[in-house]
């Protein structure tokens, strides 16, 4: 048996295997951890008071699983703050998190902000526009951790189908992984083609792991995770969760080629500083696309930076709060 399937086997698991959520607590407790989750935002006021009500009556009054739902946002200008206020989360401004280090927008930016804000040995970080929240979406992901102690990271995976006008489409979605990252992983880090679905949004990850490395405040903050947390670890490191299914709004071809330019730009880097590639090559910036408009094709030109946050450990400020 190689070591890829020995780790399809001992490292990939079902939601259901955590579903005693009692249990999950009575062993969190004896081990005196705490659980925070996360749900980063961008103008999610449609689902995001949903997901709150979900996760905190089953898994804050019911079972004390989680100790914390927050909120960190990018500056909608919707009503997502104030719903989720209303339904009883923390809520906080990205810009308003380490505001002296100045404001980047990006998912990325916000992940990297709820290692400072929030207080668990374990952050959960659960994307904001899931139609069938269901709890198993932390206690699947947690559970790993909570009764693995050699495992650091656990990445969700599930039957992504399409929404298409209200109808739902049984398979589809993941286009990004299987067209991109995929084909990348294989060419340079197979071992990392064991991981179903390694751009997914929902994760769980100890804190001690999170502050470590650096994030990308934008497209390619989860390649980069994967990435640098199986050089510093290696494979055994990770586990994943079989959630069954997600329905979430999907993305459009050109957002997600906006998307795959930035996770490649961040796979770039990653080659450079292994040491797999030459420092000598030099990327655009510059992302070039086209639209049909009036019958006519119109060339569209977008810049893509991936800047970086460093790892939340080097930060004095961060030191500081840690210590008190």
């Amino acid at each position: 048996m190689s070591k890829v399937e020995r780790w399809l086997k001992h490292n990939t698991f079902h939601h259901s295997l955590f579903a005693d959520i009692n249990s999950l607590v009575k062993e969190k407790k004896r081990q005196e951890k705490t659980i925070s989750l996360c749900i980063p935002t961008l103008n999610e006021e449609k689902t995001i008071g949903k997901e709150i009500v979900v996760f905190r009556s089953a898994l804050i009054e019911r079972y004390p699983l989680i100790d914390e739902i927050a909120i960190i946002d990018s500056g909608s200008i919707d009503k997502t703050m104030e719903v989720a206020h209303a339904f009883g989360a923390d809520v906080y401004q990205s810009k308003d998190i380490l505001p002296h280090l100045g404001e980047k927008k990006g998912k990325g930016e916000n992940l990297w902000k709820a290692i400072y804000q929030l207080k668990g040995d374990i952050i959960v970080y659960i994307d904001a526009d899931i139609k069938n929240i269901h709890p198993r979406f932390v206690y699947g992901l947690v559970g790993p951790l909570i009764y693995h102690k050699e495992i650091k990271y656990v990445k969700a995976f599930y039957d992504r189908p399409l929404s298409d006008a209200g109808t739902i489409q049984p398979s589809g979605g993941g286009r990004v992984t299987e067209i991109l990252v995929r084909p990348l992983f294989s060419l340079f880090f197979p071992e990392l083609t064991a991981i179903v679905q390694p751009l997914s949004g929902e994760y769980a990850v100890r804190r001690e792991v999170l502050e470590a490395i650096p994030f990308p405040v934008g497209y390619g903050v989860e390649t980069s995770h994967i990435i640098d947390v199986h050089t510093l670890f290696g494979l055994n490191a990770f586990a994943q969760t079989d959630l069954e299914r997600r329905v979430h709004r999907n993305q459009d071809t050109q957002r997600l080629g906006k998307m795959s330019f930035g996770i490649l730009k961040v796979f770039w880097a990653r080659m450079i500083k292994l040491g797999l590639v030459s420092q000598d090559a030099v990327l655009t910036e510059k992302l070039r696309q086209f639209r049909v408009m009036e019958q006519k094709y119109e060339l569209l030109e977008f810049d893509i930076t991936e800047e970086e946050r460093p790892p939340m450990i080097d930060l004095p400020e961060y030191e500081k709060r840690i210590s008190q």
